[in-house]
Order: structure tokens, then C-alpha cells, then sequence
């Protein structure tokens, strides 16, 4: 399949300068910065990644195949060893990426055979071979499936539309960091991922260089900012997928950004542990938890967890890395109570706890796959009193032109009534609170 070296697609050059850049670690680096943080766990000073042998990568963890899996590695994959298949690495190389990949598995719809062929310069079509398992052949409105596949619908720019729809450019104070919130920043370190999802936030920018077009300058300015700007405690990790990254990058940004004395909080958001599970080895597990790192996974569909993903965020877990879920809401994937409190019910097993519900971004030829914003409120109306607390997600629109995260629920309450409050519960039933109005 895709034979190039991991993450190593061509720079299509000539971006605009104004753009909000995506780049990965140079293999030059600095030392790290004094003073430390006294809250940061104790950890050795990290030598400049040109000086540091290269760690034996020979070594495969190993990790139990879902039957589904297996079945599919050895009808589409049988030169494959079970060694290799659960090597990252070899899932990265093997990744599905043109027209002829795709029809060796899948049986394509004109619509899709169609987009791919069109797709030129726009997010590109990357599947790792164990997701591709997970993905039903034949039926084109499969749910993992109509993610990963593009569609016509895709091409097709809708009113509300935007190919930068948060206004991330807008709040970029230097290359690859958007600050928009006042104690926290979103640091964008790479542009790769294992697999691209057809309703990214990012898609003008994902895809289109590889995790190998290294830029440590801008690493170090987005860190310089961060270390000038003391009201800045908390640091989202994100890109592109940090976990895409080897541990060797991965640690020299983590330990760069435990060494600065304000940051008090990192998080890391990734689909990786979902769509190439094989990546959470011991070691990535231990380095996370050494950076005491909070994990956000992206979730979309109770088929996604399968025994890999059960491996996967069990290691982590046991680790003790703190792990979150944030799945975005999307036509014919979730969209329905049913769907969603499996996909939750699954999570809470995982030892995951369900954090947000994202409204699809109006991004670019969206339209086919985003839901209305009542069915999002339907959801969680079919959730909460009816599961259990843990299972409920925040519904939250991120606002058009920048406006950050709104959270929506029902209305549950109903207004006051003299000295009472009047609520609606979970069952429709009408309660009240005594609340005395304070006198003048």
C-alpha cells in the first residue's frame, strides 16, 4: 500500500504566509530552559535529538487480534506476520491511499470512486489497514466508512461554510499556537495523522506535509510565546494527531514544556489509540504518564471498540493516564440515543470517561454528514437521568468566527413562580424549589 516512510507525504509548497502553519521537531534542538517548574515531575535533562542513539524499534509489543481483524489481514494482508500487523510503524506504511487501494477492499460507490478521484489538493484519504478492518465492504453508509471515504457531498461548499470556521488563523499569535482562551492555548505540533476523518476541523491544513518536514523554529517560537506569557497554565496538544509522532519528539516537547514554571497542565488530543492502537505501546504509556499528560481520545462509534482499543487505553489506564472521549456528532454515524449510550456505555468499561459531544464544524462540505443542533440536544436529553452521570457528555457548538465552546442542554428549567424555581425532570415530570426571593 502506501510504501512511503511514515508521515513523509510531498510539501505542496506555496502556502500562504498568513495560513496558521502545522510542522513537526526538527532534529536540532536546544537544552532545556531554566528555571523548572516545581510542580513538573522530576526528569533528566533531555540531550538535543541529533546526540541521542536511535532506540531499538525492533521490538513489537504484543497484542491480542480481534477475529474480525485477523480475518481481514489474512484476505488482504496474508505477506503480513502477526509481528509486523501490530507494528505501528508498518500500519503507518501500509496506510490505504489512492482509488486502486480502495477497490482491492472495498466495493466503491461512483459517489466515492468519483470524490477520490477529485479529491487533488483537499484533505487527503489515509486509513490504516487495521481501521480499514473495521469498515464495512460493501454497504457505503457504514459508519466508520462514510468517516474515512469521501463522498461528492464533499466537494460541494454549502452558506455557513467556511474553510476555517473557529477562526483559528485569527487567534495564531505565532505559527502552529491559537490562543483564544485566556489560561490556555492549542498547540498545533504536527500536520499528520494515521487516518483522515472526512469532517476535520483542520482539513485546510492536515494532510498536505509530512511529520518528517521538520520546522524546529517555529516549535521554538510557539515555546518561547508560552514561557513569555505566565497567564498561560494549560497546553492542548494537537495538530494533526502528537501521537503520530515518535517518542523521541514526542518527549523532547513534553519535557520543553514541563521545564516552563507556569504550565501546570498538559493535554494531548489524539484518535491514534482508535484508529492504530498498535502505537500505545508500554513505553508511550510510561512517557505520557512520566509528563503527567490528560489524554483525549476521539471516539465516534461503538464499533470502534474492539480488543485493540480495549489493550490500548487499559495500558494507558494502568499507566495512570487520565483518558477523556470527544466525539462529534455527525449524520448516519451517531445520531441517534441508542447509538450514542452503546458508544458511552462502551467507553465507561474502557475506563474512559465521556467528556464532550461536538457539533460538526460548518467546514467546508460538511453539509451531508452535519445534524441539526435539536438532535444534539435530543441526545443528551436520551441520556441524562436515563444512564448514569458518567455517561453524559457535554454537548457543546464551538462558535462560528472564534467564539469558543458554548455548552447546550435541555431546558429542564422551567422559571420561577413567586417563591419557587419550577423544573422539568428526566421523565417529563414538573418539580419545585423553594427559593425565597430576597426582600428589596
Amino acid at each position: 500500500m502506501d510504501e512511503t516512510s511514515c508521515g513523509s507525504e510531498p510539501d505542496p509548497g506555496g502556502r500562504s504566509e498568513q495560513a496558521l502553519q502545522l510542522f513537526v521537531l526538527n532534529n536540532e534542538t536546544s537544552l532545556l530552559p531554566e528555571p523548572k517548574n516545581p510542580l513538573a515531575p522530576r526528569v533528566r535533562r533531555l540531550r538535543p535529538l541529533s546526540a541521542r542513539k536511535p532506540r531499538d524499534t525492533a521490538r513489537v509489543p504484543r497484542m491480542d487480534i480481534s477475529p474480525q481483524v485477523a480475518q481481514f489481514r489474512r484476505r488482504f494482508f496474508p505477506e503480513a506476520t502477526v509481528s509486523e500487523w501490530n507494528d505501528w510503524r508498518w500500519q503507518l506504511r501500509n496506510r490505504i491511499r489512492t482509488v486502486e487501494h480502495l477497490e482491492r477492499i472495498f466495493t466503491l460507490a461512483d459517489e466515492e470512486r468519483e470524490a477520490v478521484r477529485r479529491i487533488g489538493g483537499h484533505l487527503p484519504v489515509g486509513i490504516t489497514p487495521y481501521y480499514a478492518a473495521l469498515c464495512h465492504r460493501e454497504n457505503e453508509r457504514d459508519p466508520l466508512r462514510t468517516t474515512m471515504i469521501p463522498v461528492t457531498d464533499e466537494l460541494r461548499v454549502h452558506p455557513g461554510e467556511f474553510a476555517d470556521p473557529l477562526a483559528e488563523d485569527d487567534s495564531s499569535p505565532v505559527p502552529g499556537l491559537v490562543h483564544r482562551y485566556p489560561d490556555r492555548v492549542l498547540f498545533l505540533v504536527t500536520n499528520f495523522c494515521a487516518t483522515y476523518c472526512r469532517y476535520c476541523t483542520r482539513a485546510r491544513l492536515v494532510g498536505q506535509t509530512g511529520e518528517f518536514h521538520f520546522n524546529s523554529q517555529q516549535h521554538e517560537r510557539a515555546l518561547e510565546y508560552i514561557a513569555a506569557h505566565p497567564e498561560i497554565r494549560d497546553v492542548l496538544l494537537s495538530g494533526g494527531d502528537p501521537l503520530s509522532m515518535d517518542d523521541r519528539r514526542l518527549e523532547w516537547l513534553l519535557s520543553r514544556l514541563r521545564d516552563i514554571p507556569h504550565v501546570e497542565f498538559l493535554r494531548v488530543g489524539s484518535k491514534v489509540p482508535v484508529v492504530l492502537p498498535q502505537r500505545v505501546t508500554p513505553e508511550l504509556a510510561r512517557l505520557l504518564r512520566k509528563y503527567m499528560v490528560w489524554l483525549s481520545v476521539h471516539f465516534m462509534h461503538p464499533n470502534e471498540l474492539t480488543r485493540e482499543v480495549k489493550q490500548a487505553c487499559e495500558r494507558l489506564a494502568d499507566a495512570g493516564v487520565p483518558l477523556g472521549s470527544q466525539t462529534v456528532l455527525l449524520k448516519g454515524v451517531n445520531d441517534d440515543v441508542d447509538t450514542m449510550k452503546r458508544l458511552m456505555h462502551g467507553l465507561l468499561m474502557m475506563r474512559v470517561r465521556p467528556y464532550y459531544l461536538y457539533q460538526c464544524d460548518p467546514i467546508q462540505g460538511s453539509a451531508h454528514v452535519r445534524t441539526s443542533i435539536e438532535k444534539g440536544i435530543e441526545i443528551i436529553e436520551g441520556l441524562r437521568g436515563h444512564t448514569t452521570g458518567y455517561a453524559v457528555p457535554h454537548f457543546v457548538v464551538d462558535a462560528p468566527g472564534g467564539g469558543g465552546k458554548i455548552p447546550l442542554i435541555p431546558e429542564y428549567l422551567q422559571g420561577r413562580d413567586g417563591n419557587d424555581v419550577v423544573f422539568r425532570n428526566f421523565e417529563g415530570k414538573t418539580f419545585r424549589y423553594y427559593d425565597a426571593v430576597a426582600a428589596g
